[in-house]
């Protein structure tokens, strides 16, 4: 028995293996890297790296302004050519922008997938005061859709099981720190932002309701087209203080955003006053945040891979004491699959925070590979 445990042992650690993405001129790690395999979805970590077993084979490495390459088999490094390079003969034309996404909001359910859907996932959650990490939780959860978009009627009414169901599996990580001098404050306010940032839709009429607000600035500019998929950057400038700077790819034929980055610049916008659920008044004063949506198509429909925002520079006032305030959440959609269920059970309850009362294990073997910021702070507490 002991020689069949080091057999078991030894394959495990010859098949669990790292591999890095780089930019193939200056050799920098890429985060954020896609990787699909045997029809899982991975991303590199903010190091560049992702777990992916040594006999992977014919699967696909890409990231956003890079050339995508094809590998018939796994290899540690992968280099991949920034595609910008091959937009030097071609003349940049404007691209009308509003229109564009107009087109893409208002056949949103014919060109995503729009029926049930469950989707293996990853979420992860960090948060940094006074730029010290003090919490991240990293879980494995099921996803549940009715549409793949957001439903503001559902949302109104704060149906939210109606709209998505999680289920939490396995809490991979759960690290926060005790320290006094990290201001925290929760709020009775609803936003539409909890559920709807989950769904592009929602994002789509949020851009669109900044480029149609009064005496704002928009325009889009077309950098490159290869093989039906356009580059895309785009700027919005609104009235009260608004900077949008954005890119996306666009797949001409399917006449679908395949992936979209949009950068917040909020700094002109004016402190809020704000009262927290005990009570105490602070000044909020918006910084600025990155969201990304990314597709990809299986099986002839347009699913999610990931979803990500990452917030900086946001300002908490409380007691003549400023707290800068940074944030990301994920969700990596590792696997897809129709649905024939009217929602999981059980279920997560979203009127509360889906961290709270929820057994950890401690089976770290996953598609989750920590940075070396993120395995710091899970050494040190």
């Amino acid at each position: 028995m002991r020689y069949i445990s080091l057999f078991v042992l030894l394959s495990a650690m010859f098949q669990a293996q790292k591999l890095q993405v780089v930019d193939a001129e200056n050799g920098k790690p890429l985060s954020n890297a896609r990787i699909i395999a045997n029809n899982q979805i991975l991303y590199t970590n903010d190091d560049g790296f992702a777990p992916l077993e040594s006999t992977a084979t014919n699967f696909e490495v890409s990231a956003a302004g890079y050339t995508g390459e094809k590998l018939p088999s796994f290899r540690n490094l992968v280099r991949l050519k920034p595609s910008v390079r091959e937009i030097d003969e071609v003349k940049i034309v404007s691209v009308d922008i509003r229109k564009l996404l107009e087109d893409v909001f208002d056949h949103y359910h014919k060109r995503y997938f729009d029926k049930p859907s469950l989707y293996d996932v990853v979420m992860k959650s960090k948060y940094f005061d006074n730029n010290k990490l003090h919490f991240m939780a990293i879980t494995e959860a099921k996803l549940w859709s009715r549409s793949n978009q957001y439903d503001y009627r559902q949302g109104y009414k704060k149906n939210y099981d109606h709209i998505l169901q999680l289920q939490v599996n396995n809490v991979k990580y759960l690290k926060k720190s005790s320290s006094d001098s990290i201001f925290r404050a929760e709020t009775d306010e609803f936003r539409h932002e909890k559920i709807g940032s989950y769904f592009f839709n929602y994002e789509l009429q949020r851009t669109l309701t900044n480029i149609r607000s009064r005496h704002s600035k928009s325009s889009g500019k077309l950098l490159s087209e290869k093989d039906g998929e356009q580059d895309i950057s785009f700027t919005v400038k609104t009235e009260r203080g608004t900077h949008i700077k954005g890119k996306i790819k666009y797949h001409t034929a399917d006449k679908v955003i395949t992936f979209f980055e949009a950068d917040y610049s909020m700094d002109d916008l004016p402190v809020k006053k704000m009262i927290s659920t005990d009570g105490r008044e602070f000044g909020y004063k918006y910084g600025n945040a990155i969201i990304t949506y990314d597709f990809y198509k299986k099986d002839g429909v347009y699913v999610p891979a990931l979803m990500r925002r990452e917030s900086d520079n946001y300002v908490m006032t409380y007691n003549n004491e400023s707290h800068v305030k940074r944030g990301l959440q994920e969700i990596i959609y590792n696997t897809f699959s129709k649905s024939d269920k009217d929602g999981i059970e059980p279920r997560a309850d979203f009127n509360k925070s889906i961290w709270e009362n929820v057994p950890t294990k401690d089976d770290k073997e996953s598609t989750i590979l920590l940075s070396k910021e993120e395995q710091t702070f899970v050494n040190n507490l």
